[in-house]
């Protein structure tokens, strides 16, 4: 007893004794801006202030077509589910390492017969020999320097990175299911003024003929009218391939194969520009996933230098065997009798030719090119930001103006059809008018999908929409 007590105190004594090698993990100091360029000439917010980031998507997106096609996609989108999936390896990869800091136990049975035939055997040596043994053997390498505590550090920085990578997906995913929605009423938009424009203009191509008919029109006038009806009637078929086309990749993204796709409220009734200011730039650290990602990344490389570390010094493995069994010997039975045996085993690295040093120099480089990736991802995030303020600020601009401009070619159109009905001018004042007037219906369509794409981008680059729904 007083061996094994003197056994159990002194590994009990290394444990305690043992020491993690490597550098702790401490956030990188990040010069942050005190406000985004783009945000506007206003006193930066205070921390407390709201975010436009910090809306949930629900509350962004209030069309309810388009959230039942959000949380469709959310359910069964394939990239989504293999982000999900890349959860599950990295939790089991998680357990696997962590495993290697505590012993490994496992039940242990066998059976030894020797049996000699003829006259060929050793005189000091039983004819037959039976030795049923059984019990637990026990495998440990003690954690003595922290390679097993740096390398469970190193996993569970990999697992919450997976995790955010998840929820990089799913902004992705939110970002990529609206702006293609609002493609799609764009271009169902477009799709009845292409419509409503061609009966427009039939009725003016009948009105050329009755009036060549009369002899107060030329045939260039009805040739003129033709040529404004078949410059509309050819965008019908372009406008409806690209609506069936649109509507294939929203149900790729909602994990179902092409078919229609039910529609909410039309194009104009989406979105308003964000009256939310866009919050502190220091708030991108936590709510964007890709810099969080980044920086568990960063973690994990870390702890991979106390991993490389801890291969410098000794290693200390201790195996052993405890159970009981017995022996028959030429029909004569002995015990049952207790097996115990112990085997300590302390190696010492002393020649590797540098290569356990090479692995702790591999080990800080790819902790400083992390570190680098780190500070470029949280630099791109900020340019993200600045140019989707921007984006949304001149779009919005872009968009009133093309407003009075198809106010005012739509009067234009409309004088230009009284002046040649009252024989003041050619039609082809008419044509150019309606031609223009045309067009700018189009480009109002463009320039109102564009500035709700403006929003979703900034509201991405924000890092807004990974929460779930409550």
């Amino acid at each position: 007893m007083n061996r094994r007590s003197f056994l159990l105190v002194s590994v009990v004594g290394l444990i305690a004794a043992a020491c993690t090698v490597g550098p702790d993990y401490r956030r990188p100091d990040v010069t942050m801006p005190s406000a985004y360029r783009g945000a506007g000439a206003s006193a930066p917010m205070p921390a407390p202030a709201p975010s436009f980031g910090d809306l949930a998507w629900w509350q962004l997106f209030q069309d309810p077509g388009l959230q039942e096609l959000i949380r469709t996609a959310l359910a069964a989108n394939y990239d989504l589910r293999i982000a999900v999936t890349r959860i599950l390896q990295a939790q089991a990869q998680y357990t696997q390492t962590r495993s290697q800091q505590f012993p490994t136990v496992n039940a242990q049975a066998d059976a030894l017969y020797t049996g000699y035939l003829g006259n060929s055997r050793p005189a000091i040596t039983p004819a037959q020999s039976f030795t049923p043994e059984g019990g637990i053997t026990l495998g440990w390498e003690l954690d003595l320097w922290g390679k097993f505590r740096r390398a469970t550090e190193s996993a569970r920085a990999q697992l919450l990175a997976s995790e955010d990578i998840r929820d990089a997906v799913v902004i992705s995913l939110i970002a990529q299911v609206a702006q293609s929605y609002f493609d799609l009423r764009a271009l169902d938009l477009d799709l009845e003024i292409s419509r409503r424009t061609v009966g427009s203009r039939e009725e003016s191509v009948e009105l050329v003929a009755a009036r060549l008919e009369g002899g107060v029109a030329g045939i260039l006038d009805l040739r003129q009218a033709e040529t404004l009806l078949y410059t509309a009637t050819k965008t019908i078929p372009d406008i409806e391939r690209q609506i069936e086309q649109t509507e294939n990749f929203i149900n790729i993204l909602l994990g179902k194969d092409p078919a229609p796709v039910p529609r909410g409220r039309p194009l104009g009734q989406q979105l308003a520009p964000p009256t939310v200011p866009p919050g502190l730039p220091c708030e991108l650290l936590n709510r964007r996933p890709d810099i969080r990602q980044a920086e568990q990344q960063l973690v994990a490389a870390n702890a991979q230098i106390g991993v490389a570390k801890a291969k410098l010094f000794p290693q200390v493995t201790v195996s052993g065997f405890i159970g009981g069994g017995g022996i028959l010997i030429n029909g004569q039975t002995f015990g049952p009798l207790g097996i115990l045996s112990a085997l300590p085993v302390i190696s010492f690295p002393l020649f590797n030719a540098g290569a356990l040093q090479a692995g702790v120099d591999l080990a800080d480089a790819q902790t400083q090119e992390a570190l680098l990736r780190y500070q470029q991802t949280i630099q791109q995030a900020l340019r993200e930001v600045s140019d989707g303020l921007v984006e949304v600020r001149k779009r919005q601009e872009i968009r009133v103006q093309q407003e009075l401009l198809t106010k005012s070619l739509a009067d234009a159109s409309q004088v230009s059809r009284m002046r040649y009905e009252g024989g003041v001018s050619s039609y082809l004042e008419v044509l150019d008018t309606e031609r223009q007037y045309f067009q700018a219906e189009l480009d109002l369509t463009t320039t109102q999908r564009d500035e709700l794409t403006a929003i979703v981008q900034l509201y991405k680059a924000l890092g807004g929409g990974w929460q779930p729904q409550g």
